[in-house]
């Protein structure tokens, strides 16, 4: 009776566990990734979210102001040091291809009297970055698409070339369905699909076992403790997961893929922003077979 009366006067373990154990890395990484898939989250979310204020856009979560008094700082960085922005918001198009027909259809989509086009020679050889306007295909100077980056691959021998746009995720649907219609590119080349889905449940059992009551938080996995979530990026903030994300053409063989969020694109703004590259980054060497 004294066994069963200690039994009932156990109190009632809390639902909430400490700060330390939530701030667990197994229980972060679960965490953010359940966070996060509505809005995607950059490489230098975290940075962002201690320092700014953020906002949700164009399916993205960045941050939009200080929230204190930077401004003087950054003009500083900017003018005498090394300013660095996250532009990974912005959307990579990539298209594969002969670069006769690449070419060739490109130039529906804009025009030489608005300035430099796909054909200029310095971006051409992929030494430079070229920035120009697109429209509708044979429509200029009518329905304007928007402004978008470009560089090209630099040649490797062969007449297949590869080319990547830039452009903002609000102009990004837009774009890509004028590119497919130009090029002819209707058939999904790859689709992920299986992928996004497992990943969702497995955040979700994570999700539902850092919650769950108990003693000791126990993982179904078979590694057991050592099991670690691995963070993942389900699709991008413009594209749907389940949707295809490359598109090929049977007729001109050209092929176009969303390479949202696989490339990240920074800006460094300043005087010292080239030996700052020049001091962080190695060249790979180059190993022949």
């Amino acid at each position: 009776k004294q066994a069963e009366k200690a039994v009932h006067q156990k109190k009632e373990q809390s639902k909430t566990k400490c700060r330390k154990a939530r701030r667990r890395h197994i229980n972060l990484v679960a965490e953010f990734n359940h966070r996060q898939r509505k809005n995607i989250w950059l490489e230098t979310h975290i940075w962002h979210a201690k320092r700014f204020h953020m906002v949700k856009k164009w399916g993205y979560c960045l941050g939009n102001s200080p929230t204190e008094k930077s401004y003087r700082a950054c003009y500083r960085a900017m003018t005498k040091q090394c300013l660095l922005q996250d532009l990974s918001y912005y959307c990579c198009l990539e298209l594969k291809g002969k670069e006769n027909e690449l070419l060739k259809q490109l130039d529906r989509i804009c025009s030489i009297d608005t300035g430099l086009t796909f054909q200029e020679a310095s971006c051409l050889s992929g030494r430079f970055e070229g920035s120009l306007n697109l429209y509708r295909a044979d429509r200029y100077p009518e329905d304007m698409l928007g402004p978008v980056t470009f560089i090209w691959r630099p040649r490797d021998g062969s007449e297949n070339r590869q080319l990547w746009i830039w452009v903002h995720p609000a102009l990004k649907q837009d774009i890509l369905k004028e590119l497919k219609a130009i090029f002819q590119c209707s058939e999904p080349e790859e689709i992920c699909i299986s992928e996004p889905v497992t990943a969702s449940f497995q955040e979700e059992k994570q999700v539902e076992v850092v919650t769950s009551l108990g003693n000791k938080r126990k993982k179904e996995d078979k590694e057991g403790e050592k099991a670690v979530p691995v963070k993942k990026i389900i699709g991008d903030g413009t594209r749907d997961p389940f949707q295809s994300y490359s598109w090929i053409s049977r007729t001109t063989g050209i092929a176009i893929s969303d390479r949202s969020m696989e490339i990240l694109r920074y800006r460094l703004i300043g005087p010292l922003s080239h030996s700052i590259l020049t001091e962080t980054l190695k060249a790979a060497s180059v190993q022949t077979v």
